[in-house]
Order: C-alpha cells, then sequence, then structure tokens
C-alpha cells in the first residue's frame, strides 16, 4: 500500500488534486535501505535541475533529504521504495510560465528488488517529449506496457523514428557484443541506475561504448539487459528475435553495481 506525505506530513486528498488535474511535475525514484540510497547524488541532482526547467524555481537539497526522512520517520521504517515528485499548488495553466514555489511530495511502498527472471519484450514507436526530465506524464509508458503484455510478451522497448532503440517503458537497456558493453546512443531518459552501473563498469575494468542500435540489426549483439533503481535482469528476446541470457555479463553488471555506495539520507 503506498504512503504518500506532503511536505513532510501525511498528505491530504485536497493537496494533491492539483497534481491530479494539472498533471505537471516531476519525479525520481530510489530505493532506500538502512535510510541510504546508491546514486543519491544523482537522484538530488536531477530533482534540482527539473525544479529549474519547470518551475523557475530553487528546490534545496536539505529540503529533499528532510522530506524522505520525515515520511520514514512517520512510517516507522528504515527501508522502502521512494518516490519523491515534486509539483506546486499555484501552478496555473492559464500562466504556465508564473515562477510558483514548490511542493514535494513523499510515496512510499514496500522496499523492491528486480524480477531476474528474463523479460521477452516487444518494440513500439515512441519519443519521449523533454527526455531530460523524469516527468509525471508517464500515460504512454504504461499504455505501451500494457499493450506488450496483451500481446504476450512482459513489456514494451521503444524506438525512435529512426529506427533505433531508445529505452523501455521504465527501464534503460544496454547489450552485450562478447566484449564490450553497448549502451544505444538516442533521445532518451538517462537513468541513475544506468549511471551507476556505467561508473562501475569503468572501475571494474569492462569496455563500454554508445553507439546508435537499430532494432532491424541486432544480430551481433549476443546478451541484453535491463536496469532500473530496482536492479537489473537480463532481456531474453526483443520482438522475434531470441537473446541468450549471459550469466557471466549478469555478474559483471552485479560487481559494477557493488562499487557503488550506498549513500546515507542524514547525517552518519
Amino acid at each position: 500500500m503506498t504512503r504518500a506525505f506532503f511536505n513532510g506530513q501525511p498528505a491530504a486528498a485536497a493537496e494533491l488534486q492539483p497534481l491530479a488535474l494539472a498533471n505537471y511535475g516531476h519525479f525520481t525514484s530510489m530505493q532506500v535501505r538502512a535510510r541510504a540510497v546508491r546514486g543519491l547524488d544523482l537522484h538530488l541532482q536531477r530533482l534540482k535541475a527539473g525544479t529549474r526547467e519547470l518551475f523557475d524555481s530553487p528546490l534545496e537539497e536539505a529540503r529533499i533529504r528532510i522530506a524522505i526522512l520525515a515520511a520514514l520517520d512517520a512510517d516507522g521504517v528504515d527501508d522502502a521504495s521512494v518516490r519523491v515528485t515534486v509539483f506546486s499548488r499555484a501552478f496555473d495553466y492559464t500562466r504556465p510560465d508564473a515562477v510558483v514555489p514548490v511542493d514535494v511530495l513523499v510515496s512510499l511502498t514496500a522496499p523492491r528488488e528486480a524480477d531476474p527472471k528474463p523479460a521477452w519484450v516487444k518494440t513500439y514507436p515512441f519519443q519521449r517529449p523533454l527526455p531530460q526530465l523524469k516527468h509525471v506524464g508517464t500515460f504512454p509508458l504504461f499504455q505501451s506496457r500494457r499493450q506488450a503484455r496483451r500481446d504476450g510478451f512482459d513489456d514494451a522497448l521503444f524506438v525512435d523514428p529512426k529506427g533505433r532503440i531508445s529505452e523501455g517503458s521504465v527501464w534503460n537497456i544496454g547489450f552485450w557484443d562478447g566484449t564490450q558493453v553497448i549502451w544505444p546512443q538516442a533521445e532518451a531518459l538517462r537513468g541513475t541506475e544506468e549511471r551507476l552501473l556505467q561508473l562501475g563498469l569503468a572501475e571494474i575494468g569492462v569496455t563500454q561504448r554508445h553507439t546508435p542500435v537499430e532494432a532491424r540489426a541486432l544480430g551481433g549483439l549476443r546478451a541484453a539487459f535491463a536496469a532500473n533503481a530496482t536492479g537489473i535482469w537480463p532481456i531474453a528476446g526483443i520482438d522475434d528475435l531470441a537473446l541468450r541470457p549471459d550469466p557471466a555479463l549478469m555478474e559483471r553488471l552485479a560487481a559494477a553495481r557493488a562499487t557503488q555506495p550506498w549513500q546515507p539520507l542524514g547525517p552518519g
């Protein structure tokens, strides 16, 4: 069950109405363990940059940390799946250019870990608007995932107008050609987990390359994987192309992930 906290206090329905009606804001999702987060600095950067872009307002790092800790305190937990959403009750769609103060909504659910089961995905044409922002316009993501499951697949993978693979519904994708990790080069939301993996792979000496990957030209790639804040999991196939999961690759990715420290939300 989701528990929501508005500016550090249990959220009331009236306080959430502006977000529900205007659907204007941005967010980040993270896994908290022992009140620490892998890649916390990346999540904080995302929230501060998104707030500047959408509201022309500052968002102090301390305010974000305090809001998350207050929610954990109120719920009496140290481990959780946490979503931090930034919006504004003062936002007026008739004057969207007005500078307005922002509100911070923290939502808690049970801790999650990625399902290690290999996923078979289906491609759909879609280009995320404003891919530099993790905004609340998630309708096409979930609808595509729903359609993929109705079509007998596990999830949706997006391709841009040029046929290049960009990202999954709520995850990033990477490939393995036998010697190096290939990150598809296309407009996409660059996830915090993707960045942590890149840092970790560099640390353990795995070669990486960014290059366009066409959905119809995957023959030279031996394996693929997905990643988001819950973890990593193998991709078993894309459309009608089977990709054999590579245990050695998954071990490398797990080792890379393990190099990235858990950063505390509060003072030690």
